[in-house]
């Protein structure tokens, strides 16, 4: 298979919000979960379209057709007291897999994060995940084993206010 056109990495524009939806299924299949409820879509739609945006989109094109994309926002690291750029999600199509996509994301990332002097890039990996580990292992970054993540979801947050009522 010949790579034919090389990937193209830009940010997304508001015509891109179907291709962006349409990857973000191909991810929840990928991970076996259920993609975006209508509601969902919707707030993904008017999120991504947002002046200012609360997150910033990628895409990854290949012979005019997105093949990939990556979502991030800025965090802030008190210690550091520089700006972390973390990555939510980065998915490549399964085809386009083993074929520089992804470190193509990647080095775009790492060069958004030192434009905007962040003292680090950061993101989460499925445990299961052993290609993915093993790509970002082969980045040279690193697995923080001392930290555990941790999540309230909605219903928990609304007990969790309500509870000082």
């Amino acid at each position: 298979m010949t790579d034919g056109e090389a990937v193209r990495i830009r940010s997304m524009t508001a015509v891109d919000v179907p291709a962006f939806l349409d990857l973000i299924d191909a991810l929840a299949e990928y991970e076996h979960l259920p993609g975006p409820e209508p509601e969902a879509r919707a707030r993904l739609t008017a999120d991504a379209t947002a002046d200012p945006p609360p997150f910033h989109v990628l895409l990854a094109e290949r012979d005019g057709r997105a093949i990939g994309y990556a979502v991030y926002f800025m965090t802030y690291s008190t210690f550091l007291a520089r700006p972390t750029l973390y990555l939510e999600d980065v998915f490549v199509l399964d085809h386009e897999r083993n074929r520089g996509v992804g470190t193509t994301f990647m080095r775009t990332l790492a060069a958004e994060a030192m434009r905007r002097g962040c003292g680090r890039l950061e993101w989460q990996v499925l445990t299961w995940n052993a290609p993915a580990i093993s790509f970002y292992r082969g980045l040279g970054a690193s697995h923080l084993a001392d930290w555990h993540a941790y999540r309230l979801t909605a219903d928990q947050l609304q007990e969790l206010a309500d509870s000082g009522r």
